[in-house]
């Protein structure tokens, strides 16, 4: 492996944590600090025998420790910071040999606190960041990108865990090009962390097979709702979006499980899909519901754009409080391709909210009818 962390190929080692990138006020803030030392030796020496500063010298490889992963860094620091105190001391031998072994002890004392801290961080970074890494394959597995164009569709689809740690949540996605046309899902698993992963990956898994085998689309959501029911009792369940489009004359159905409405942009007009018979997310139908979903017509034109999205879009919000704006934001967006909006949307986003970023998985998947 060479020195830079990569292998002969020059892929990055898994084990290669990337640098810190300290903040600017945090960078700020530290060489405010090391000013403060210099100062202090400098004072020192200008103010002659009588007095010494060199305990202070103790606080420099803290500061430096806080700006780097490795240990030989605050350890050659606190040497550094010895000799300048011995010199110091040299230069006030006249005080009592207490002061100056008491300045050397702390120097030193401190110099081995902020290397094992060194350690123990760069090991904990170490160890994140092969989670993340782990977490990134697992979504590359589990949400798998679309293709940009499916028989008369474009499609473009973003996903941003809230959790950016994690690179993953409960929000999923799926395009599939089946015998009775492309099946499209978008849809948010109640609850966050591991458990909602793994209840996205069994409604994944269930849309993927039974999607290639049932030709009715509400037919094929009430599968979805049943795989939820069977799972052991967690409470989890799913609001979902299910589009189904046909290749030969572009009619397409929609089926609403309790999700935000979808919207449909035709021009520069913005209009919500509301079903006419609201039903509950999948893995409530048979609490909620009468058994069954009903799937509603969609009227595509050529050139339309239709936008799904999970809540944490369209409730994400600012510091005053207030929710994005998403059909607003949405009329005045690029329109062309599905691309261009999903580039320009999310950006938009996080201009939007708090400086806490979103406090939910976001997910938006567009799609363009071209014919």
């Amino acid at each position: 492996m060479s020195a830079s962390g990569e292998g002969p190929e020059g892929a990055a080692a898994p084990d290669a944590v990337p640098p810190p990138r300290l903040p600017r006020r945090t960078r700020l803030l530290l060489g405010g600090a090391f000013l403060l030392l210099v100062g202090a030796v400098l004072t020192d020496l200008l103010t002659g025998p009588g007095s010494t500063l060199s305990p202070v010298l103790a606080a420099a490889p803290v500061l430096v420790g806080a700006t780097t992963r490795r240990a030989r860094v605050p350890l050659a620091t606190g040497v550094a910071a010895v000799v300048v105190a011995g010199l110091l001391e040299e230069f006030n031998s006249h005080l009592p040999l207490s002061v100056h072994l008491a300045s050397l002890i702390t120097i030193t004392a401190t110099t081995l606190a902020s290397t094992a801290n060194v350690v123990l961080i760069a090991a904990r970074e170490r160890e994140l960041f092969q989670v993340r890494t782990v977490a990134e394959a697992a979504q590359r597995a589990l949400l798998r990108p679309p293709p940009e164009r499916i028989g008369p569709l474009r499609i473009a689809v973003r996903y941003v865990a809230a959790a950016a740690e994690a690179r993953i949540g409960g929000d999923l996605y799926e395009v599939v090009d089946t015998p009775f046309g492309i099946r499209i899902l978008l849809g948010d698993v109640q609850g966050h962390g591991l458990p909602a992963v793994e209840t996205a990956a069994d409604v994944l898994g269930a849309f993927r097979t039974a999607a290639r085998t049932e030709p009715d689309l509400a037919r094929l959501a009430e599968h979805l709702d049943a795989a939820l029911a069977g799972r052991p009792a967690d409470g989890r369940f799913v609001t979902a979006v299910l589009l189904g489009v046909d290749r030969g004359d572009n009619a397409a159905l929609l089926v609403n499980c309790g999700h935000p409405h979808p919207l449909l942009r035709r021009a520069d007009r913005v209009t919500e899909l509301v079903p006419a018979r609201h039903a509950p997310p999948l893995g409530l139908l048979g609490l909620l519901g009468d058994g069954h979903y009903t799937a509603e017509p969609v009227d595509p034109w050529p050139g339309d754009l239709l936008l799904l999205y999970t809540d944490g879009v369209s409730e994400a919000r600012d510091v005053a409080g207030e929710f994005y704006p998403l059909p607003a934001r949405f009329a005045e967006l690029p329109a062309g391709t599905p691309e261009d909006l999903m580039a320009a949307l999310l950006p938009d986003l996080a201009s939007w909210v708090s400086p806490g970023g979103l406090a939910d998985d976001a997910a938006a998947l567009a799609v363009r009818w071209d014919r």
